[in-house]
């Protein structure tokens, strides 16, 4: 099975398990989650929420805007490799 087919194939109570496991370290019947088995299910969540959640209920959605992606005028140029080489010699 293909990891898109996997994701495909978790179903939302899946999903809660895995975050739930996640969360608590342990599986639904009571084992430890390993730490190999925690991040295939972070993996898994996010994948997974991507193709079936809206945004904002997706794992590490923070609300609102950044300032560069509002229109927000900026108040100093981007950081390059020449500028901050040329900032720490003077």
């Amino acid at each position: 099975m293909q990891f898109d087919e996997m994701i495909a194939s978790i179903t939302p109570e899946a999903y809660q398990n895995l975050l739930r496991a996640i969360e608590t370290g342990r599986w639904p019947d009571g084992r430890l989650v390993t730490e190999s088995q925690r991040e295939h299910c972070m993996t898994a969540v996010i994948a997974w929420g991507e193709k079936n959640l809206p945004e904002e209920e997706r794992v590490g959605y923070l609300p609102g805007k950044c300032a560069s992606g509002n229109g927000a005028k900026k108040d100093s140029e981007p950081v390059s490799a020449k500028n901050a080489v040329n900032y720490f010699n003077g």
